[in-house]
């Protein structure tokens, strides 16, 4: 009896978001973690960095419109300082908007490729850091980037956007406050 040897291609799940960088050509390569990169805490202890090189990708309302705020893991957002160079009020958008605004789930809404124009307004502090690391689409995957990179693809404007007064101070387990925000 004759055995039927399968010769199909290896088939690996690949998300709309790497689908994007790979038609777009930016050249950056996404990185999976089993174990999750939900939160800031999470993706910094699966890379191996300081919490501080994470960047949160916050999807907030201004006047009725989505915004992005790509916040330093190590900081806590400042939502009067983001409303004020967005030039409205913010309110923190609800897991729908942010989905339909991004085209991606709270946990993983990458800085870039979303599914409308946004605008983006980036944490000073993330250019301290040689790279950082943002969420790729899906709360087990981020990607590496160069700050100065990361802000001109994001298209964003480079604002402080941390909480006046915040101590950098890591805690309990050894990393800095994450603001209990997710990466988004």
């Amino acid at each position: 009896m004759a055995t039927a040897i399968c010769n199909r291609p290896y088939l690996f799940y690949m998300s709309r978001f790497e689908s994007w960088l790979a038609d777009s050509g930016i050249g950056v390569s996404v990185k999976q973690f089993p174990t999750g990169t939900r939160t800031a805490g999470d993706a910094a202890r699966a890379v191996g960095c300081d919490v501080g090189q994470i960047v949160k990708s916050l999807v907030f309302v201004a006047g009725g419109n989505p915004v992005i705020a790509l916040v330093s893991g190590a900081n806590r957002l400042d939502e009067t300082r983001l409303g004020a160079a967005a030039g409205k009020p913010v309110t923190k958008a609800d897991a729908e908007i942010a989905r339909t605004a991004t085209g991606y789930s709270i946990g993983g809404v990458p800085p870039f490729g979303h599914a409308t124009e946004l605008p983006v307004f980036m944490d000073r502090d993330l250019l301290a850091h040689p790279v950082v690391w943002a969420a790729a689409g899906r709360p087990d995957s981020v990607f590496e980037i160069e700050p100065e990179r990361l802000r001109d693809l994001s298209k964003a404007t480079v604002v402080d956007l941390k909480i006046t007064g915040q101590l950098d101070v890591p805690g309990p387990s050894g990393h800095l406050p994450t603001g209990g925000e997710g990466l988004a």
